[in-house]
């Protein structure tokens, strides 16, 4: 059993198993029970039918939109993917994976049809947990209009935040530290990522936080990159790079800083030991610390 199942009628089977076979998903057909029990079982639900349908059997079951799972409705005709509950918790991203099989995305969430991700996105992309869910709101809000700060704190710490900041905790022992050349590419970046963990047998999951200069906030190649590899990445200012002794000469004296990869790492590490020294690969400089 998967966590996604594609619910439709029999006449729709055909439509049902191509979406299934796209998404590596199971497929059930319509009876009494099934929304219930695919509740129950599924992460994520596709209804291959009216909407109307779906609303009147899923009304009772929903309780709690951390919890419930995410169910997009799928056009009979196969021309839409509408996320119609938990559109922050992976009902806008499943749509938007069905646009593979050339079905329109219909995101109607606040933040995402404005282009912008949630907190509850960023929190699922990053395998992060939201501890103060209430807080989500306001923030989110905030993304409509402009930037939020995003701040990286190392333990042991403790934090004081205020209703309207949303704390995201993530597990994971390592920070990397990444530099990069002009207009880099996110494929470029992705294989030396893996490159550089893999020789030290450290999984993404281990990963804890993606950092670099300020100066390279602009390369949406980078920016790409730690998306893919679900990760969070933050730009560090000049003052903290810095601030980090210890690191091996670097070329980034030519702007004012004392490297970029390894002081990175450094500044956003709990322990402050670098674990691979910065190493270049292709036009990406990498470095490890914890």
């Amino acid at each position: 059993m998967t966590d996604t199942v594609v619910i439709t009628f029999p006449y729709s089977r055909a439509e049902a198993d191509k979406i299934a076979a796209f998404l590596g998903a199971d497929v059930a057909e319509y009876h009494d029970d099934i929304f219930a029990i695919a509740f129950s079982q599924r992460k994520r639900i596709i209804a291959l039918m009216s909407m109307g349908i779906v609303v009147r059997r899923i009304a009772p079951l929903v309780e709690d939109k951390w919890k419930d799972p995410a169910v997009v409705v799928v056009s009979p005709d196969m021309q839409f993917a509408v996320p119609l509950l938990g559109g922050h918790h992976g009902a806008n991203d499943l749509a938007k994976e069905l646009s593979g099989l050339g079905l329109v995305p219909v995101i109607t969430t606040a933040t995402e049809s404005r282009g912008r991700d949630s907190v509850e996105t960023i929190a699922g992309r990053t395998g992060t947990d939201v501890v103060n869910r209430d807080s989500t709101r306001q923030v989110n809000a905030a993304l409509l209009t402009g930037d939020v700060q995003v701040h990286a704190v190392n333990g042991p710490a403790m934090v004081l935040a205020g209703p309207d900041v949303s704390v995201l905790v993530k597990q994971g022992e390592y920070s990397v530290g990444l530099g990069c050349r002009k207009g880099i590419g996110a494929d470029e970046v992705v294989d030396a990522v893996k490159k550089a963990l893999a020789e030290h047998a450290i999984t993404e999951d281990q990963v804890f936080v993606y950092a670099s200069t300020r100066k390279k906030s602009g390369e949406t190649g980078l920016i790409e990159a730690i998306a893919d590899l679900s990760g969070n990445l933050i730009f560090l200012d000049d003052d903290t790079i810095n601030a980090q002794a210890g690191t091996g000469p670097s070329r980034a004296g030519k702007i004012g800083l004392l490297g970029v990869a390894e002081p990175s790492a450094l500044a956003t590490s709990k322990r402050k030991e670098l674990v691979m020294k910065k190493k270049v690969y292709g036009r990406v400089t990498v470095a490890i610390a914890r």
